[in-house]
C-alpha cells in the first residue's frame, strides 16, 4: 500500500485555482454531502467549530471516497494535537494567527519527523500510516505534508515576507475578518483598507515563491483576489449555506402562503 498523494499541496506548487468551502458543524454527514458538490477542497474547522480529533476523523472518513481535498484548520500551535492530527490521516493543515517566522518555523517542526522535525512516531497506532500497511511510510510523509499559515494580524502582516519565506511553509491564507478587528475595522471586512491591505499580501506571498490563499465569500471579491494572484480560496461555510437557504425558503413560503404545484 502507498501514501496517498496530497493533490492539495501539488495544486498549490503549480498554482492551479483552488475553491473550497469551511466545514463547521462537524458532521460527517453534512461533510460528506458537501464532498459531492464540486469544490476542490473542504476546510473542516477546529478552530471555531465544535469538533475534536475523534470527530475530524470520522469528516475524513466520510470525505475519503470522494474526489475532493480535506485541509483541517487546528485549534491553535500545539504540536502534541498536531500530531494527533498527522495521526488519524490529515496531510493538509491551516494554521490560524501566525505572527512571526519562528512560530511557522516550530510548525514546521512539528508536522516533520526527526531530524528535520519532532513529529513523534507511533505508526502502529495510527490511520495516517494505514496502521503500518504503507510500506515506508517514514520516508514519504513529510514529503506529502502541506503547511499553509494563516496570517490575520498587523503583527502578522508586518512579519509576512519572513513568513512566506520559511522553508515547509507551502502556502499563507489570510484572514480577512482577524485582521478587519486588528486593523480597527471590526465586522468590517469590505473595508477599503482591509481590502488593500489583503491585496498587498497577495503579492508579496506570491513573490515569495508560496501560494497565497483567501476567505472571500463574495464572487466579485474572489475574482479580484484571483487577479491579483490568490491561489487558493474559501468561498464560504456549511453553517451559511444552510442557514441563508433555510431563510429563502421559510421566506419564500410565507411571502407567497405557499408553493403552488409542490409534490413534497
Amino acid at each position: 500500500m502507498d501514501i496517498p498523494k496530497n493533490e492539495f499541496k501539488r495544486a498549490l506548487a503549480k498554482s492551479r485555482a483552488q475553491i473550497g468551502v469551511f466545514v463547521g458543524l462537524d458532521s460527517p454527514i453534512a461533510t460528506e454531502v458537501l464532498a459531492t458538490a464540486g469544490f476542490d477542497f473542504l476546510l473542516v474547522d477546529g478552530e471555531h467549530g465544535p469538533g475534536d480529533v475523534r470527530s475530524i476523523l470520522a469528516q475524513l472518513q466520510a470525505a475519503a471516497a470522494y474526489p475532493v481535498s480535506v485541509v483541517v484548520r487546528p485549534a491553535n500551535h500545539d504540536a502534541s494535537l498536531i500530531k494527533r492530527l498527522l495521526g488519524i490521516g490529515v496531510q493538509t493543515l491551516l494554521v490560524p494567527m501566525v505572527e512571526t517566522a519562528e512560530q511557522a518555523a516550530a510548525l514546521v517542526a512539528a508536522t516533520r519527523y526527526p531530524p528535520a522535525g519532532i513529529r513523534g512516531v507511533g505508526t502502529g497506532l495510527e490511520r495516517g500510516a494505514r496502521w503500518n500497511a504503507i510500506d515506508g511510510y517514514h520516508l514519504k510523509a513529510d514529503a506529502e505534508m502541506c503547511l499553509v499559515v494563516q496570517v490575520e494580524s498587523m503583527a502578522g502582516l508586518a512579519n509576512l515576507d519572513a513568513i512566506a519565506a520559511t522553508p515547509g511553509v507551502d502556502g499563507v491564507f489570510i484572514g480577512p475578518a482577524d485582521l478587519a478587528a486588528s486593523m480597527g475595522h471590526l465586522g468590517q471586512t469590505g473595508h477599503p483598507e482591509v481590502r488593500a491591505a489583503i491585496s498587498d499580501a497577495i503579492a508579496r506571498i506570491g513573490a515569495a515563491g508560496k501560494a497565497p490563499g483567501v476567505f472571500a465569500h463574495d464572487p466579485a471579491l474572489g475574482a479580484q483576489y484571483r487577479e491579483g494572484g490568490a491561489v487558493f480560496l474559501a468561498v464560504g461555510a456549511d453553517t451559511g449555506l444552510l442557514r441563508n437557504a433555510a431563510v429563502k425558503l421559510a421566506a419564500s413560503f410565507k411571502d407567497t402562503g405557499g408553493a403552488a404545484g409542490a409534490t413534497y
